[in-house]
């Protein structure tokens, strides 16, 4: 072989001897040939890959640029060149000696590559990134190839004349041309076409340089750093990386794999069956076969026993992971093909380690073997952190598209489940598959490549290790293995001890979020200091196990620092005391030491994989069951053209399940186009379900149903968007504004919109939160009417709202003269008052049809509606007139009383991202979720000037959200709590850790340098066992020095979380009443669940591992000077680069994972929304749009997650970056100062270098973190320092047994909500004496709710006095106030814990006085027959009581206490007739000596009242008795004519 290329090039192809001198060089042969072949080789080879595009011929030419231009004009250059050189050689062989040849061959290559690239420059025109990775290795490999023959010819030309000159000439001008076209290939050539589109994401046409170092995504970084991102400035996704292409992808393979799983499945089915049926079938069987079905019979009944709803159906198996495998199988072998290079070369640099060690102790080595060992050591560090890079790029990309494909497959799912696969899991359970099932796949992925990449990598370590240190090696390994199961017991242990603390936090926080909920019970019947205990008791359970779980954590720090060291005092030992002659020096100890660091990783990464592993199993369990359910089955609801009916159910049966009862049974209806129908019944007759049977809800027995034209719904709790009033309406169609109005104005919304502070263009919150229940059913029906519809299902609408807007409805909307006259209307009510004007009553009983026909038929057939009429009949009379009362829009006074509570449903993680998805709301929301005010005034100045922003208008304050660069003082803040002592000794144990780690370093490298000492001569016993012994002593110290240090923190720790929710909570409860007005619950939960949270335990981990890392880097480069102290000046330049690329990166970072969560929260708010409301959205068919809205909220949230990624990998490159130039520079100077330095001195500077970029990166990641948490201190503060409302006890008490009398008097009050609003009430004057019983009426907004908050000093006076019994309230202590005065609230409010708890939460009263209260509430029957009776639980909310029980308890509670004044704010709807009739008896008979003031909405409630207090606008207009009143032609007078009550004895019940 070597002969011919000798032959070839005529000269010397290898000669080893050139390399052993100082000045070595390579043939000239050689370099002719290898080096020039190598890189044309690899071009050619790549080059049909690179042409690919021009063969396809679709896409247009992108336009010329002028880097394109520059480019060309280079190569064509390039081509000249090599055609010079191909004439010298013909003009040479027509001279006398003919040329070698590879005088010819060589030109020729290179001009057929030079076209080459010519052709790959054009043919990249076709793409949009228009720079070619292959071309970009090429010119990097052909110049690090050109390098020899440069130096050679450099090095000639200075020895002596060149004797060659125009070739000489040629190579450096071809050499400088391809220099310059590397260095073109840098920079992003962008046509002008792909301007718009760079401005966009100027990924698609980054350079291949830019990409791999992520430099295009600079931009964004310096952006952050100037100020603070928002989500318009982070760049557009790849269009093959939204949501879209993303899922169709997935969904192709998702359908093929899924019905691959079905036939399996149907054949498990059949063989079940044939088991079953086939008795004899057992004896067949062999003995093998019958034991496993024996044992898996034993297991499912096992299973039966533990989840004991019987045997969870069957689902398809198996093929969620291969279609996900399928569908990103490209990404999936990339990243392999980058791991093994970087796995492959994390084991080189341990090789050059070695090498250079043994290079720094041979006097006779060359000194440019040390500067190519030093040059290999950083281009290994560099390739391995690109490719590190590329392959973490990968698996996140992949982690994200996994989440984002499941994340729509779940909505998809959702929007076509039947109904029976619907009530296998809750809206929490689902959003949770979302959240936390899908969040899992996303960490998988991340790391899914370990499972193969760590085994690898251990065996690779150990193959290594063993050639250092021989069979030695064991017992480090053996180390390693056993701290793996001390570890797994402390895993298990603290997992116990979290899932405990899970739940204390879970009850605390339920208990809080009633708390929030209800506190407006707790401040007026003064109950918080009961409230404060309780939470108080479970929080110290909660630091409790807190403190355990942090202890046990440091126990297993200290396991895990104490391990690398452990293991190399195992194994240096073994190694030494094995043998005599075995002596340890430089090479093998630190080459062993990098080996063992590189054995750390993959060692602790593989049972954490396992474990993500096997939470992954489950969470694909659960997703395959949910996106393999059945789909809904329409195919009973027929759409036939039918001349003369518009609705015809034919024999229809319809059932809930599958196998269950029918609950629609044998209707057979037919319904004319253009009429009126009424569907009536009993409770439980199936008239809902007959609306469900007609939307495709319900599962078909026999029959069917025929619909013609397009359906509105209105179900019967009306589903409200969270969007503005407007969009609910029109929900997805164009606006035509005259239809608007007409629908606005039929539904009655018009005075709404006049109250709501921005109008049709206000925003109304989750579920409809600041409508009341009216306003709601009203907008439903408004989106029902402007849909225009063919035929209208109205599911009992009228319901929800008072009698007097029920008849305008009607009139207007529903009835033979109203908007929908013309429409098929099917009408389910209970409304009686209608049914004559209706076409058509349809009686249903138990599910089918008993009777129908018109209002006169039915009365004279005498069946069941007559009896339905008669039962029904005269309640109703009443029920209207007392509904009647007040005005129209009633529901606004409720409204403002409606707590704003958050739903905290099952979501995902816990009561944190419920509120979170809270929060996010409110973050997007412009207006308040609830009415501002209620003074009618400030209303009327709104409406004159809309485009300011009205004072008030506003309720809800923007979140602050924190920007920039976190404030000092809030680590100051922070440490003061955990205890100044506490905080200095932490940190002097992290120093003598450290302190000690170094000692440790500087004795071995002393220990190895004993070889060279002890070269000839026999190894002196004592000194090897001093050696060890010190060894062993400083690495145990350092092991306890950081102990003592994790000990003292878990402490300092605990003691400040104690602190800042004491501080907390205390004041929550001291705030004024206003502060929970102007504040979402959720945003108050919050600082209790996840501020609290990250206090607890993110903060003191994160401050823990900054400084750990902070130490460790200090050290690093500390050791580093000792051994090289030029180092020193080296350091300084690095370390200016750090620290700006940290601070760039921070802020960042930071307001990237921000808008994370905030874009997170709609993905999951919006989910929850479409599964209650689903029956709505399939009804109007809208389907589709809400996949699209769904797709685009997921790739905003992908966008930002995108971004954070890369701005990671952004991160990470030039951090590694800094690691190499560190770990060049100790290698280099180490070369430079060879005969000064011992190889044990070398060794460790070098190899504490290696260590050191992983450290580097984990410093920022930390810093970036602790800035990101040490927030939460800030938020926390923030809330204890709200001012409070005034002392709870003051120094002035009132005498023994206030009030005694019960007398009330108002002088000339004034007061206001809050400082910038009006007045409510102006001015008011009134006596109320002793034992008199006052009504007090007014319209909506009169300040009737007002009178009651004065009394009780929710508001405080802005002017005037109130004085009861001679002492002015204003002047004692809140409690003193509150625990005399009683209160029965407009919406009752229970706690969870006991009954008893609800009614006295102090134990204050005996059981007698409690049944006592109770038999008095008409409870006692109730309670007695309840199996605990007083101890009966109350679950949230008190949901297990209906509505009227709960206000009997309110009663119970205002007996109990029997304080000498009763306020009663009355309930307005929530009562039905028969309650409110107890509670009126029982208040006049048990309160007969105490004043008495009723807050009325209904008239007839308190015209036995000793006087009427009549308020209009915050003045009292009309003051005295009843009969005076209704005399006088008043105000008073009007509202009872509107009542239809004339005298005062026609209402008494």
């Amino acid at each position: 072989m070597s002969a011919a290329l000798e032959k070839f090039c005529g000269s010397v192809f290898w000669n080893a001897s050139y390399l052993t001198r100082p000045d070595a060089d390579l043939p000239e042969c050689f370099q002719k040939t290898v080096l020039v072949w190598i890189p044309l080789g690899f071009l050619w080879v790549f080059t049909p890959w690179q042409l690919l595009p021009m063969c396809r011929g679709k896409e247009r030419k992108s336009s010329l640029t002028k880097l394109y231009i520059f480019k060309q004009v280079l190569t064509v250059l390039l081509v000249l060149t090599a055609v010079a050189e191909l004439v010298l050689a013909f003009l040479e062989d027509m001279g006398l000696d003919s040329p070698p040849a590879v005088r010819y061959t060589n030109p020729s290559l290179y001009m057929v590559t030079w076209f080459l690239v010519l052709l790959i420059h054009d043919t990249r025109r076709f793409c949009l990134r228009r720079d070619s990775g292959i071309l970009f290795c090429f010119w990097i490999l052909s110049l690090l190839c050109g390098i020899l023959p440069f130096q050679s010819l450099v090095r000639r030309a200075l020895q002596d004349s060149i004797s060659d000159v125009p070739r000489f000439v040629l190579f450096f001008i071809s050499y400088g041309l391809q220099l310059l076209l590397f260095l073109l290939s840098g920079f992003s050539d962008i046509a002008s076409e792909a301007k718009e589109m760079t401005k966009k994401n100027p990924e698609v046409t980054a350079s291949f340089l830019s990409s791999i170092t992520f430099e295009w995504y600079s931009r964004m970084v310096y952006k952050g750093y100037r100020k603070p991102l928002e989500i318009e400035d982070v760049w557009d996704l790849k269009d093959k990386d939204k949501i879209q292409a993303i899922y169709s992808a997935f969904e192709k393979n998702m359908k093929t794999a899924v019905r691959k799983a079905q036939a399996e499945l149907e054949i498990r089915k059949r063989k079940k069956r044939q088991r079953e049926s086939d008795p004899d079938h057992g004896n067949s069987m062999s003995k093998a076969q019958s034991q496993d079905i024996l044992v898996m019979e034993e297991k499912q009944s096992k299973k039966k026993k533990k989840g004991a709803k019987g045997p969870r159906k069957d689902y398809p198996r198996g093929w969620l992971i291969k279609a996900l495998g399928k569908t990103f199988w490209k990404n999936l072998l990339l990243s392999v093909a980058f791991k093994l290079v970087h796995d492959g070369l994390v084991f080189v640099s341990p090789q050059l380690l070695k090498l250079l060690i043994a290079f720094v102790s041979d006097e006779e080595a060359f000194a440019w073997q040390g500067y190519l060992y030093s040059i290999l050591l950083f281009l290994t560090a560099l390739i391995q952190s690109l490719c590190l890079q590329q392959y973490f790029h990968l698996c996140f990309h992949l982690g994200t598209n996994v989440r984002a494909s499941l994340i729509a497959a779940i909505y998809k799912k959702a929007l076509t489940m039947s109904s029976a696969t619907r009530k296998e899991s809750t809206v929490g359970e689902t959003v949770n598959l979302m959240s936390a099932d899908a969040q899992r796949f996303m960490d998988m992925a991340n790391f899914i490549h370990q499972l193969w990449s760590s085994p690898l990598q251990i065996i690779l370590s150990i193959v290594f290790l063993w050639g250092e240190l021989g069979p030695s090696v064991l017992a480090g390994i053996a180390v390693m293995v056993l701290l793996i199961p001390i570890n797994g017991f402390l895993v298990a242990k603290a997992k116990a001890i979290q899932v405990r603390n899970m739940k204390n936090k879970d009850e605390r926080m339920k208990i809080m979020g009633e708390v929030l909920n209800g506190i407006k019970i707790l401040k007026l019947f003064a109950w918080e200091p009961s409230f404060e205990k309780r939470i108080n008791e479970i929080r110290a359970r909660e630091l409790k196990d807190l403190l355990n779980f942090t202890y046990l954590q440091s126990i297993s720090i200290f396991v895990f620092t104490c391990a690398p060291f452990l293991v190399s005092l195992a194994s240096f030992a073994v190694y030494v005391l094995v043998d005599q002659n075995n002596v340890l020096d430089a090479q093998k100890a630190f080459t062993a030491i990098s080996l063992f660091n590189v054995l750390r990783f993959p060692m602790s990464m593989l049972p954490l994989v396992l474990s993500s592993l096997v939470q992954t199993n489950v969470s694909t369990a659960r997703l395959e069951r949910y996106l393999g359910g059945e789909e809904m089955d329409t195919s009973a609801i027929h759409h036939d053209p039918i001349s003369g009916s518009a609705v015809r159910f034919s024999d229809a049966t319809f059932s809930w399940e599958q196998d269950g009862n029918a609950t629609i049974r044998d209707v057979t209806l037919d319904i004319k186009p253009g009429s009126l129908v009424a569907v009536v019944g009993a409770v439980g007759s199936g008239k809902s379900s007959l609306v469900s049977a007609m939307l495709g809800e319900m599962e078909n027995i026999k029959g069917y149903i025929n619909i013609q034209g397009s359906l509105a719904y209105v179900p019967q709790q009306a589903w409200i968007q969270n969007a503005t009033l407007k969009d609910n309406i029109l929900f997805g169609s164009e606006l035509d504004e005259a239809r608007y109005q007409q629908v606005i104005k039929a539904c009655a919304l018009l005075p709404d919109l006049e109250l709501l502070p921005a109008g049709d263009q206000t925003e109304i919150g989750e579920k409809g939160i600041n409508l009341s229940g009216g306003q709601k059913q009203r907008v439903s029906l408004a989106r029902a009417v402007y849909s225009n519809a063919d035929i209208y299902v109205l599911d009992d609408p009228l319901s929800a709202v008072d009698a007097h807007v029920g008849k305008y409805l009607f009139e207007n909307v529903l009835g033979p003269k109203g908007l929908l006259q013309k429409k098929t209307r099917i009408l389910v009510t209970h409304g009686i008052s209608f049914l004559p004007q209706v076409d058509n009553i349809v009686v249903l009983v138990a599910g089918a049809v008993s009777e129908h026909g018109s209002y006169s038929t039915l009365l004279a057939n005498r069946g069941a509606f007559a009896q339905f009429l008669n039962s029904y009949g005269n309640h109703e009379e009443e029920a209207a007139e007392k509904n009647t009362t007040a005005v129209a829009l009633e529901e606004v006074e409720e409204q403002r009383d409606e707590t704003l509570e958050p739903c905290v449903e099952e979501g995902p993680d816990d009561v944190v991202s419920a509120t979170l998805k809270r929060e996010a709301s409110v973050h997007r929301r412009e207006f308040a979720r609830s009415l501002s005010t209620k003074s009618t005034s400030s209303w009327k100045k709104s409406q004159e000037e809309p485009p300011k922003k009205v004072k008030g208008q506003q309720l809800i304050e923007k979140e602050a959200v924190e920007t920039g660069k976190v404030k000092f003082s809030m680590y100051l803040r922070y440490l003061r709590a955990v205890g100044w002592g506490y905080s200095f000794w932490v940190a002097m144990g992290y120093v003598a850790q450290y302190v000690a780690y170094v000692g440790t370093n500087l004795w071995l490298s002393a220990w190895t340098d004993d070889a060279e000492r002890y070269q000839n001569q026999t190894y002196p016993v004592q000194q090897r066992d001093l050696r060890i012994g010190v060894f062993g002593a400083l690495g145990v110290s350092q092991a306890i020095f950081l102990l003592f240090a994790t000990m003292l923190s878990a402490h300092g720790a605990v003691r400040a979380s104690r602190i800042m929710h004491q501080r907390l909570l205390s004041n929550v409860l001291r705030v004024p009443m206003s502060f929970f007005d102007t504040t979402p619950t959720g945003r108050i939960v919050n600082r209790f669940a996840k501020d609290i949270f990250t206090v607890d335990e993110t903060i003191p981990m994160s401050f823990r591992s900054w400084l750990s890392c902070f130490m460790a880097i200090i050290s690093t480069l500390l050791m580093i000077s000792l051994a090289t102290p030029f180092f020193t000046i080296i350091v300084i330049p690095l370390g200016i680069f750090y620290y700006f690329v940290l601070r760039f990166y921070i802020s960042t970072s930071r307001q990237l994972r921000r808008l994370d969560s905030v874009t997170r929260s709609p993905i999951y708010s919006h989910f929850g929304e479409t599964v209650s409301g689903l029956s709505v959205i399939r009804a109007y068919g809208h389907q589709e749009r809400f996949l699209k809205q769904n797709e685009s909220t997921m790739d905003i949230n992908q966008k930002s997650v995108y971004s954070w990624i890369v701005s990671n990998r952004w991160l990470a490159i030039r951090l590694e970056f800094v690691g190499s130039l560190v770990v060049f520079f100790s290698a280099l100077l180490a070369v430079i100062s060879k005969g000064t330095l011992d190889g044990g001195i070398v060794g460790l500077s070098i190899s504490s270098a290696l260590n050191v970029t992983q450290t580097l990166n984990w410093l920022v990641r930390m810093s970036s973190e602790l800035e990101t948490n040490i927030v939460a201190v800030e938020r926390v503060h923030e809330y204890t320092k709200v001012k409070r409302e005034a002392a709870w006890v003051t120094e002035k008490r009132p005498p023994q047994g206030w009030p005694s009398k019960g007398e009330i008097q108002f002088i000339d009050y004034k007061v206001r909500y809050r400082p910038e609003l009006e007045l409510v009430l102006h001015g008011i004057n009134c006596n109320i004496g002793s034992t008199e019983k006052v009504g007090v009426v007014g319209r909506t907004g009169a300040g009737k709710s007002s009178l009651t908050n004065c009394l009780f000093r929710v508001l405080e006076a802005a002017g005037g006095k109130i004085v009861i019994d001679g002492v002015d309230i204003a002047t004692i202590g809140l409690h003193d106030l509150r625990q005399n005065l009683t209160i029965i609230p407009q919406d009752p409010v229970l706690f969870t814990g006991t009954l008893r708890m609800n009614l006295d939460p102090f134990d204050q009263y005996t059981d007698e006085e409690v049944w006592k209260a109770l038999e008095l509430a008409h409870l006692k029957t109730y309670v007695q027959d309840l199996p605990e009776r007083l101890q009966h639980l109350v679950s949230e909310g008190g949901e297990n009581l209906s509505v009227g029980q709960r206000q009997l308890v309110c009663l119970a509670r205002a007996l109990l206490r029997k304080a000498k004044i009763l306020i009663l704010d009355e309930a307005t709807a929530a009562v039905d007739l028969e309650t409110d009739h107890l509670i009126q008896t029982t208040i006049r008979s048990a309160f007969a000596d105490c004043t008495v003031l009723t807050i009325a909405h209904r008239l007839h409630t308190i015209m036995d009242s000793n006087r009427v207090m009549v308020m209009n606008a915050g003045r009292i207009v009309e003051y005295d008795s009843p009969e005076e009143l209704l005399q006088k032609q008043g105000i008073f007078s009007a509202m009872a004519k509107d009542a239809g009550i004339t005298n005062t004895e026609t209402t008494t019940l």
